[in-house]
């Protein structure tokens, strides 16, 4: 079988201080950072890579699962997304290879926290994932500190069928 590889990409600028949105990135709670607006919990990583996830698999891509104007999603954790997301892959016949994502942004830093996230972002896709963070040197709206951006790339391959 042939691995078929998807991208994909997720951005949310941070919220006002005044909504008191918390901050969620990887599955894993950033207690005194300022959160992201989104209509879930607006976790960048993980709906990157639940993105990818369905790129890879041919099934659209985050937002055509996971609209909007679907209320069942409002508030939703980003670990709960990628974990219906990798349900969703599976279920069409895929088996998960791994999941990459990358984090562009100033803050939070990453390094301290990298191994929960993983931890939790594995255990919700049932397939390993690595996350890694970059900045933009000061570039663009990252660089300027009005959000966080998350690309990552997933692996699946398609399981013969019985």
């Amino acid at each position: 079988m042939i691995p078929l590889v998807g991208i994909g990409t997720d951005v949310h600028a941070f919220a006002s201080p005044d909504a008191h949105r918390e901050l969620w990135l990887g599955g894993v709670f950033f207690p005194g950072e300022s959160g992201l607006d989104g209509h879930s919990d607006a976790d960048v990583i993980a709906h990157a890579a639940a993105d990818a996830l369905f790129s890879a698999a041919g099934l659209g891509d985050l937002g055509s699962n996971f609209g909007t104007s679907e209320p069942q999603w409002a508030g939703a954790a980003g670990a709960v997304l990628l974990e219906e997301a990798a349900n969703r892959v599976t279920g069409a016949g895929y088996q998960i290879g791994n999941i990459a994502v990358q984090l562009v942004g100033n803050r939070p830093k990453v390094g301290p926290r990298r191994a929960d996230m993983e931890t939790a972002m594995t255990q919700a896709a049932g397939a390993p994932v690595r996350i890694s963070a970059t900045t933009t040197d000061a570039l663009g709206f990252t660089g300027r500190g009005e959000g966080l951006a998350a690309i990552a790339t997933a692996l699946v391959v398609a399981q013969p069928a019985h």
